[in-house]
């Protein structure tokens, strides 16, 4: 019998860590926000209300597919309503309403959602998937980093008034490689000016930034690359692995670290071969 091997499913580039920042409403300071993740090689989803562009203090359509290149646009509804309280069938427009919109201007599909106010009951999470979206984030934090059990109910690691830095620095030394950590962080940008607390935004990115062992990335990025990891077929034997998905996949087998493009079967080799 041959001997079993030990398979872990990695992030791209084989890291075990991934970062992701989540920022709603769309307020003028996520120009100064976007910025500062540029800056340091992190991604942002951004979740955005189609009914609100005509506010001052809102980034107008017209500057969103610039603004947010490299990053995510996401729904937040079309007029931010408490949707628990909504019929059902207005709150199907409120959510699709507001993706076509941002669809014509973000010129992609948009799979994503927040729950405006933080509202939401099991009715309006077992619709999202017939109205195209794929998760959706609810208020409150974790302050742990584990992968989430229910896209649709996506809890984030901290919002980031609560205990940014000390998780950021947790999650910066965490080494054990067995595991897949996520750190989520969310909030609004109007918040930096209001609570003058911006330099804290960029003392966590410089340092949480720009690390070798963790993959940058938008909301819809971890969900679609999980999708394709989870989709990934092997042999009972472990020595080959067939990749049905578009995109490439990064394991861990018995300590080589192997990449399995999209439409691939790739031996998986024992570690004396």
């Amino acid at each position: 019998m041959e001997p079993m091997k030990k398979i872990y499913i990695c992030f791209p580039g084989g890291k075990h860590k991934v970062l992701t920042m989540s920022y709603d409403d769309g307020k003028l300071d996520d120009r100064r926000l976007v910025e500062i993740f540029n800056r340091y090689g992190i991604k942002g989803t951004f979740h955005l209300n189609s009914g609100l562009v005509g506010d001052d203090n809102r980034i107008k359509p017209e500057e969103w597919k610039s603004l947010y290149a490299g990053h995510e646009i996401s729904c937040h509804t079309v007029l931010h309503p408490t949707i628990a309280r909504c019929p059902l069938p207005h709150v199907a427009l409120q959510v699709l309403e507001d993706r076509r919109y941002l669809e014509r201007v973000a010129g992609v599909p948009v799979r994503g959602m927040s729950y405006p106010n933080g509202s939401y009951n099991q009715e309006i999470v077992d619709m999202l998937p017939g109205l195209g979206i794929e998760y959706c984030r609810v208020v409150g934090d974790t302050h742990d980093f584990a992968m989430p059990e229910n896209f649709l109910v996506w809890k984030a690691t901290c919002h980031h008034n609560h205990n940014l830095l000390e998780d950021g620095r947790r999650f910066v030394d965490l080494h054990k490689t067995q595991y897949l950590y996520m750190m989520y962080v969310w909030g609004h940008s109007y918040e930096f000016p209001r609570d003058n607390n911006w330099g804290m935004m960029e003392e966590f990115c410089e340092m949480a930034g720009n690390q070798p062992d963790t993959w940058y990335a938008t909301n819809i990025q971890i969900v679609d690359y999980m999708k394709a990891a989870k989709s990934l077929k092997f042999t009972v034997d472990g020595d080959f692995v067939y990749n049905p998905s578009a995109i490439s996949v990064w394991i861990n087998a018995d300590g080589e670290i192997m990449e399995i493009k999209g439409g691939e079967t790739k031996v998986i080799s024992s570690p004396a071969e």
